[in-house]
């Protein structure tokens, strides 16, 4: 839970912010800061979407006016995938990744092969810089050539790896194919792809205590798993303790219902790019007060069709237009070499009526026809999506 120091401290920092961070500044708009009292209050605040940020940065380079220092003051420049560029900001562990090592069980001193890309991308230098905030020698590896690296793992006697889970499973099966020594790897902490209960079972089979975070390449690590008292793995993963993370109707500013799947929205305002309600495109719940289920799939759902985008924040705003329904989700389907589209819509009291009107919403704000469906309460399923596009690929 988020108390009643932490947002003080969340209103202080903007107050030092608002004169340096002009986008900060444009996203507060005329909310007053002490309105913010809680998690609710920060629907107040229009969320920062990922893919509004390229455009920003294109209009305002080189970081669309939310760095809140000039580019020189910053450690590292970075460019990612999709024309969106981080700095990292100076200090130690800018990224929030020593705790993510700590839960994993390394320890100070322990030799640590980073298998992240450092090329352009701030993926290897997030989690390096944790390393090395804890007191761990890294051997900046990044991915692919694998016969290097085994020989290199085999030399250096690294204990811990750190990188994709698949990654280490290649290195495991080429070291075993080619009879080298890799057995003192004994910890992981992998990111950056799906961990599969049988993945982590092999990994943790060979001797490898497996352990995950999550991360994106603008917030650092926003999540990380935790062992309990016993030793075992606690569900979920513990929210690094200087974010501010909500789970948001994808499409929307507004929180999730409970318990529901949703878009990630974080906001980090340590050091020099301060990023408040940035949505990070991801899906996910909360599986307990402060912990994250983990990644589960990609929040973008806008779909066109007929020519025209459909966004989840049109369907959103249909359901606020007819309190009788509940969950929502629009199919987009090809019938007849044509789209078509049909909002299934939850609601207890079906009826004629309700369609028709739903229907009209639906046109009135996509300019598009669809068909309504009226289904019984808690029929749909609770994986965050809104929009279904079902069409076959092209």
């Amino acid at each position: 839970m988020i108390d009643d120091a932490r947002f003080e401290a969340l209103r202080n920092r903007l107050g030092e912010l608002h004169g340096r961070s002009h986008a900060l500044a444009r996203q507060l708009g005329d909310v007053d800061l002490s309105d913010l009292r809680g998690p609710a209050d920060l629907a107040l605040i229009p969320v920062l979407r990922k893919s509004d940020v390229a455009a920003m940065q294109m209009a305002a380079p080189p970081f669309g006016g939310v760095a809140a220092s000039p580019t020189s003051a910053f450690a590292r420049l970075f460019a990612s995938p999709g024309g969106i560029y981080e700095p990292e900001s100076v200090g130690r562990d800018p990224w929030g990744a020593a705790k993510a090592f700590v839960a994993a069980g390394v320890a100070p001193g322990e030799i640590v092969v980073n298998c992240f890309s450092y090329h352009l991308t701030p993926g290897g230098r997030i989690l390096e810089s944790g390393a090395l905030a804890i007191g761990c020698p890294v051997i900046p590896a990044g991915p692919g050539n694998t016969e290097q690296l085994v020989a290199a793992i085999a030399q250096l006697k690294p204990s811990v790896y750190c990188g994709p889970p698949d990654f280490l499973k290649i290195v495991l099966d080429k070291a075993r194919a080619a009879g080298a020594d890799v057995s003192s790897i004994r910890k992981a902490l992998v990111s950056g792809a799906a961990l599969p209960p049988s993945l982590r079972a092999e990994l943790e089979g060979a001797g490898v205590r497996t352990r995950q975070a999550y991360a994106t390449a603008d917030l650092g690590v926003i999540a990380y798993e935790t062992d309990g008292p016993g030793g075992a793995l606690m569900p979920g993963m513990l929210v690094n303790d200087d974010l501010i993370v909500e789970i948001v109707t994808p499409g929307t500013n507004e929180p999730a219902p409970a318990g529901k799947v949703g878009e990630v929205v974080a906001t980090r305002l340590a050091g020099d790019y301060p990023l408040l309600r940035f949505a990070t495109g991801d899906l996910s719940a909360w599986a307990a007060p402060g912990r994250l289920k983990g990644w589960m799939g990609r929040a973008d759902q806008s779909a066109k069709v007929r020519g025209l985008f459909v966004h989840p924040g049109q369907i959103v705003e249909t359901g606020k237009r007819h309190r009788e329904l509940g969950a929502l989700r629009l199919v987009v389907r090809r019938e007849g070499e044509q789209d078509a589209m049909t909002l299934l819509a939850e609601t207890a009291s079906p009826n004629e009526a309700l369609s028709i009107a739903v229907a009209a919403t639906l046109q009135a704000l996509t300019k598009l026809r669809g068909e309504v469906a009226l289904v019984a309460r808690g029929s749909l399923p609770n994986d965050g999506k809104i929009i279904a596009d079902e069409r076959p690929a092209p």
